[in-house]
């Protein structure tokens, strides 16, 4: 049986054939729709990083230096990780097309594109008028933005086990030259960056055609610089151009199991 668990923004945990698979751990900032801690992510020895910003990478080090985790990311993340760690060792480098296996699971790395974010949506948001409402959390994130840089090197992930295909996106695109898994079991897709998220959304719909998708980076989860995307329009939208496809909106710390054992 696979279990997946969402943890607020793109934290996603995968377990199955005995295995834990951690993706993207991030703590939400004081405030954000679903707080949670590092102790949500105990007992993981094995971490996939999508791409280098802070709400993707920030909590690592923490996590390889208290439990001794293994790391798998592309170069812009590893550059940044190891100006945190005294030692990188636990560092994996991985390019596109890198294959591995983890116990009876099977990893594969593509790569990915980080949304350019929609310049309408960028503006409603730096002159909001909470944008000073929690101003420990702005200055925390004027720190660490300009240290957590994405610097175009992405990776959408493919995890196989127990006779399923899981496609798991860190940002909402694909790179127009890169050949997916199409019919994916199911596709983890963020929800955030478009004034109009319904429709990239659908894009990323018609191209991979998944038989499930899982919405995840939907939340507030680093107020003030965030906001929680209303998803009604995405399934009206997927209810008209795609009845075939359930979407799930998962709860913060709930596991989900799509297909039993």
């Amino acid at each position: 049986m696979i279990t997946i668990t969402w943890f607020g923004t793109a934290s996603i945990l995968i377990e199955a054939c005995g295995q834990k698979l951690l993706f993207d751990p991030f703590v939400e900032l004081n405030g954000g729709s679903n707080p949670n801690t590092l102790e949500d992510f105990e007992g993981v020895s094995d971490i996939c990083v999508t791409h280098g910003h802070l709400d993707h990478l920030f909590f690592v080090p923490e996590l390889v230096e208290g439990q001794d985790a293994t790391v798998h990311c592309p170069a812009a993340a590893a550059r940044t990780l190891e100006g945190f760690l005294e030692d990188n060792g636990n560092i994996v480098l991985t390019r596109p097309g890198d294959s591995w296996k983890l116990g009876e699971l099977q990893i594969t790395a593509y790569r990915g594109k980080h949304v350019a974010f929609s310049p309408s949506l960028v503006l409603h948001r730096l002159f909001s008028p909470k944008l000073f409402r929690r101003p420990k959390n702005l200055l925390f994130l004027a720190w660490a933005h300009p240290r957590f840089r994405e610097r175009k090197d992405t990776l959408v992930y493919e995890i196989e086990a127990e006779g399923k295909n899981i496609l798991l996106l860190g940002s909402m695109a694909l790179d127009e030259k890169t050949e997916y898994p199409q019919g994916a079991d199911l596709l983890i897709l963020p929800y955030q960056g478009k004034r109009r998220p319904e429709e990239a959304a659908c894009e990323i719909v018609e191209r991979l055609k998944p038989k499930r998708i899982l919405l995840d980076h939907f939340d507030d989860a680093f107020p003030p610089a965030s906001g929680e995307e209303d998803t009604r329009p995405l399934y009206r939208l997927l209810s008209s151009r795609f009845p075939q496809i359930q979407a799930v909106k998962p709860k913060a710390g709930k596991p989900v199991r799509l297909w039993e054992a």
